[in-house]
């Protein structure tokens, strides 16, 4: 595989067309893989909504050479916690670190807005997500099927770490891959 120029930054109203692109194609697949029957609502965004996530979230996107390859919106609450949502990869780009890197971006960018806990919720029957996630400092905190499907609820706290901890890994997994 030959060297690909990897950027993590905000995301701006012209990513929109690529960020709906990216989050159909990565629900698509999560839906089908976690045995989820109805429609998930990613799949249907407005460019509309997507303006006021942009307005209103953290919002970061992953580019490889110049194209959006995956995103994750972070909601920061009043009381310093917050939500991760629609955390998405394109296929063709899983598996590569991506997921990583985006996911040491927004602990960067909790850590520096003093978040104490971010939260989660991901189909509990993919495994690969639930390690994923653990490999990343998170637990299930509870579990529920209020979507029809057992929903895990994960939290990560960040209490014991620091920036330059969430760095330093940043670094040694891009120099190790």
């Amino acid at each position: 595989m030959k060297n690909m120029a990897f950027v993590v930054r905000r995301a701006t109203f012209e990513d929109i067309t690529q960020i709906k692109e990216v989050s159909k194609e990565a629900f698509k697949m999560y839906a089908e893989r976690a045995g989820i029957t109805e429609l998930v609502s990613q799949l249907n965004e407005s460019y509309e909504s997507l303006e006021k996530e942009i307005n209103n979230k953290v919002m970061l996107v992953g580019i490889v050479d110049g194209a959006l390859v995956g995103s994750v919106r972070v909601e920061i609450k009043s009381d310093k916690t917050a939500y991760l949502s629609r955390f998405a990869v394109k296929e063709d780009f899983q598996n590569r670190g991506i997921g990583k890197i985006l996911m040491n971006a927004v602990d960067t960018e909790m850590k520096e807005a003093g978040v104490t806990n971010l939260y989660l919720h991901t189909a509990s029957r993919m495994l690969s997500l639930v390690r994923f996630y653990y490999g990343r400092g998170f637990y299930i905190e509870s579990t529920s099927k209020d979507r029809g499907y057992i929903r895990a609820l994960l939290c990560k706290e960040y209490s014991n770490e620091s920036i330059e901890d969430t760095i330093t890994a940043g670094y040694d997994h891009i120099a190790a891959g």
